[in-house]
């Protein structure tokens, strides 16, 4: 089995807040990431496609179409954004990188279906800074 990876990467902001609870209770779970002007980061996004190698081309998936897709489909749509409020797939949802990766994957897993017949969505890894980041296998 062959694990091809393209990373892209974007900046965005974002504020973790949590509506139903109090100001106090926001600002003691998320800190200096309740911002209420906002903070930002400068994202890396790793999408990892797993599959055996089309014998016509070698490839598990053209990495110029995986890397077109994901800047259409993502990347496109959350650089220099407000992941709170200018983002539709995240309007109403906590605004981490746990829930946005969610996100991401149900935007390129069937997209992802349709440029290879070889393989599939195998994990998303999305680095928030150089230390902090999550991994996605999906459900």
């Amino acid at each position: 089995m062959i694990y091809v990876s393209r990373k892209e990467h974007f900046n965005a902001a974002h504020k973790l807040w949590n509506p139903s609870w109090s100001d106090e209770k926001n600002f003691e779970v998320f800190g200096p990431c309740a911002n209420v002007n906002w903070h930002g980061h400068n994202f890396e996004l790793i999408v990892t496609v797993k599959g055996l190698p089309d014998p016509e081309t070698g490839f598990v998936v053209d990495l110029k179409k995986l890397s077109t897709l994901i800047r259409l489909l993502v990347i496109d749509k959350v650089d220099h954004k407000n992941l709170n409020v200018d983002v539709d797939f995240m309007k109403g949802k906590l605004a981490s990188c746990e829930t946005l990766v969610m996100e991401f994957w149900k935007i390129l897993a069937p997209a992802v279906k349709e440029i290879t017949k070889q393989g599939g969505l195998y994990k998303l890894t999305l680095y928030e800074t150089p230390r902090n980041f999550v991994e996605y296998f999906g459900e």
